[in-house]
């Protein structure tokens, strides 16, 4: 790796100071508007889960309301691991790296934050053991909760998504693909997503639910980088840096 910068501005500290002080009044204006937006997720309107799903987990079948183990909100990550993977994805795997230490400040706080994936759950907790991870991980195989979430779909419905666009993925996505046992196809019958749900006198209720460049708020080691000299400094390679924790080169 290149460590060198170049075509860097210098200055005096009173110039320094200066650049820093009006940095910090858009800093301050982006805090601000974070507020705001935080607010309109909470007053987004709710959405009744009608239909019963049961999901596989370490524990044995649970419906979603049991999920929540107690408390009344409930955070889960759609982790892509889909049937046809051998292992759980490079980038997703990054990001459920800081579950295990967020769990009890989130649970301190009335929430539950679980993964669910498509894969049987045998797969899943074979792979949480190897990571190290210790969280609740939820196998939607054979329920249609993942699919009617919109993160998973059969093998046919994707194939006919993607052949058109193709030549329009980018890299990592081949990279993660391979990387995960799977083509492209089976690969991308899941899909990477965030989902806020909260129960209130036994009822199940969707509150909010993202994906896409949304879920960067998981990825903490975005915001270190965006704070370092060299930034994200990703270029073309957008993302294909990232691999599991135990796969990077120690040399």
């Amino acid at each position: 790796m290149d460590t060198t910068i170049t075509n860097r501005k210098t200055s005096s500290r009173k110039e320094w100071l200066a650049a820093r002080t009006a940095l910090l009044e858009r800093e301050k204006e982006h805090t601000r508007m974070g507020d705001e937006l935080a607010q309109q997720r909470r007053e987004l309107p709710w959405l009744a889960v009608e239909k019963r799903y049961t999901l596989q987990s370490g524990n044995g079948p649970k419906t979603l309301a049991e999920l929540f183990d107690g408390r009344s909100q409930l955070l889960i990550y759609h982790f892509m691991f889909g049937p046809s993977y051998e292992a759980g994805c490079p980038v997703n795997s990054s990001i459920a790296d800081s579950f295990d230490g967020l769990i009890p400040h989130l649970n301190a706080r009335d929430v539950t934050l679980i993964a669910v994936s498509g894969a049987p759950v045998e797969k899943l907790l074979a792979y949480r053991e190897r990571m190290g991870w210790s969280f609740n991980w939820a196998s939607s195989y054979k329920s249609d909760f993942n699919a009617d979430l919109g993160f998973s779909s059969s093998p046919e419905q994707t194939r006919e998504a993607i052949e058109p666009i193709l030549e329009q993925l980018p890299a990592v996505a081949f990279r993660n693909a391979r990387e995960a046992g799977s083509d492209i196809y089976g690969y991308l019958t899941e899909l990477f997503g965030f989902t806020a749900f909260t129960l209130q006198d036994g009822a199940v209720y969707q509150t909010y639910s993202t994906t896409g460049r949304g879920v960067e708020f998981l990825m903490s080691y975005y915001g270190f980088l965006d704070r370092a000299p060299r930034g994200r400094d990703e270029d073309e390679g957008w993302q294909l840096w990232i691999r599991r924790h135990d796969e990077y080169d120690t040399e």
